[in-house]
């Protein structure tokens, strides 16, 4: 190679790396401006939308519209119906205050971000029931009207419903049969009361809270109900008499229920005509199942049956004084808790059965059937 081949040679090489070189620049400095395009606009904050809540600074107000400041979108405004619906917090705002509103509009047709203040209310309580809710804060609140199924109460402007299943032992309509007038009339009388409850469901599209008064003390209430077994005896107070039995208070909040057929051996045809309100009797605890506790106070005597059966036999003759009839016919007192039946079937139809029997009287009657175990008895009339 000549020397004069050798010299363009190399400065055709250095070209090339001249021009390289250039690129490897240019290319850097899109990348590079790129890169910034980028940050700017992951750093630019997202537009409103409607819906979405905002604060902003109140740097104007006047005789209808307050005007807020939401860097970097502008102005915003809450004019015309909506002033007029928060007229009463709007008297109380001032210039530089801080204030939250939700978007109604983004752009109006004077360039402003509309906004409500009243919905930013609305939004904002809705959050709020959701963290007592959260946090089962406990709300002392006026029980305001009542239906079949409950009560209703306000909270913060929002209608809430209180079931009457979630109500405590003190406040439950105790009502036989479930009757809804009857138990319509118990709920109208908490009417204007206070009542102490927790939020335990929040439903804003339906527009209303659900309450619960037993709900604040379940936790306590589990723990002392944890305290009895079946077989303990204990003594209470009757907070109650229903037709379907007595309510027993054992401890704080805890109540047990004697049903009618745990009442006595003997037939109980009303609750009331054995016991009062306020007297103390002593109970026998027999299930406890789901919270709840059943007792008896039958179960703290002797078992007639149990003798009963040391007595009497099948086809046994015996006097018996008719106390009851039912749709299956007539129930005679053999003793003192052992009752039979004398089927309908025995007579000629339901007239003529009652033509033969007359309540209160004695009767010579068989025993047809006699099962002790199962307390079951059955009688016809001895002609």
């Amino acid at each position: 190679m000549t020397k004069e081949e050798k010299i363009a040679e190399e400065t055709t090489e250095k070209a090339v790396e001249e021009v390289v070189e250039e690129t490897k620049e240019d290319e850097n400095t899109e990348v590079e401006n790129t890169s910034i395009m980028t940050s700017l606009i992951e750093s630019m904050p997202e537009l409103p939308v409607v819906g979405e809540l905002v604060e902003g600074v109140v740097i104007g107000i006047d005789k209808n519209s307050i005007f807020i400041d939401l860097p970097p979108f502008g102005t915003g405004t809450i004019y015309g119906r909506e002033f007029m619906n928060v007229r009463d917090v709007v008297k109380n705002l001032n210039i530089g205050d801080t204030i939250a509103a939700k978007i109604v509009d983004v752009e109006n047709k004077d360039g402003y971000v509309e906004l409500s203040l009243k919905e930013a209310r609305q939004a904002l309580v809705w959050g709020e029931a959701e963290t007592a809710m959260n946090k089962k804060q406990v709300l002392e609140l006026t029980i305001k009207e009542a239906n079949k199924g409950g009560l209703l109460i306000n909270w913060q402007g929002i209608s809430g419903f209180l079931p009457a299943s979630q109500l405590n032992s003190e406040h439950y309509p105790r009502v036989a049969d479930g009757d809804k007038d009857r138990i319509l009339e118990e709920l109208k009388k908490l009417i204007n009361s206070k009542i102490s409850v927790q939020i335990i469901g929040v439903e804003p599209k339906e527009g209303k809270l659900i309450f619960s008064e037993k709900n604040i003390t379940k936790e306590g209430v589990q723990s002392a109900i944890e305290k009895y077994s079946v077989g303990d005896e204990i003594e209470g107070e009757i907070t109650g008499i229903v037709d379907f039995g007595i309510f027993i208070k054992l401890e704080g909040e805890i109540e047990g229920l004697v049903h009618i057929s745990e009442i006595s051996w003997s037939l109980v045809e009303n609750p009331r005509d054995l016991y009062k309100v306020a007297d103390k009797v002593k109970v026998k605890v027999i299930e406890i199942e789901n919270g709840k506790i059943s007792l008896s106070i039958k179960a703290l005597t002797e078992n007639p049956w149990t003798s009963a059966q040391k007595k009497y036999k099948k086809d046994d003759e015996v006097d018996a004084v008719v106390i009851k009839f039912n749709k299956h016919g007539a129930l005679a007192s053999v003793e003192e808790g052992v009752s039979g039946l004398i089927h309908v079937s025995e007579f000629e139809n339901e007239t003529a059965l009652k033509e033969a029997l007359q309540l209160g009287q004695s009767y010579k009657f068989k025993i047809n059937v006699f099962e002790p175990k199962d307390q079951k008895m059955t009688l016809s009339l001895v002609k």
